[in-house]
C-alpha cells in the first residue's frame, strides 16, 4: 500500500464508520430495539474491515519508485556525528 492508498484507506474507514453509526442509531431508534443498533454497526465495523485492511489494488495507484541496490552503493549511508563533549573544569575556592 503506498502513502496515497495509506490515506484513502484511513479516510474509508472514518466515512464507512460514521455511515454505519448513524444508520445503526437509526435502525435501533426506529424500531426500538438496542439489539438492532449494535448489530448494524457491527455488520459495519466488519465491512469497513473487509474493505480498508486487505492490500486491494485501488490502494496502490501511485507506486514509489525505490533506489537500485547498485545505485545505492554509490551514495554511502551517512555515518552519526560524534557528540562533542564540553567538559568544564571544576573551580576551587
Amino acid at each position: 500500500m503506498d502513502w496515497q492508498g495509506q490515506k484513502l484507506a484511513e479516510q474509508l474507514m472514518q466515512i464507512l464508520l460514521l455511515v454505519f453509526a448513524v444508520v445503526g442509531f437509526l435502525a435501533g431508534y426506529i424500531t426500538g430495539s438496542f439489539q438492532m443498533m449494535v448489530l448494524t454497526y457491527a455488520g459495519g465495523v466488519v465491512l469497513t474491515t473487509l474493505v480498508t485492511v486487505p492490500n486491494w489494488p485501488f490502494f496502490n495507484r501511485n507506486p514509489l519508485k525505490w533506489l537500485d541496490p547498485s545505485e545505492a552503493e554509490k551514495h554511502p549511508k551517512p555515518q552519526p556525528q560524534q557528540p562533542v563533549s564540553s567538559k568544564k573544569k571544576a573551580s576551587k575556592k
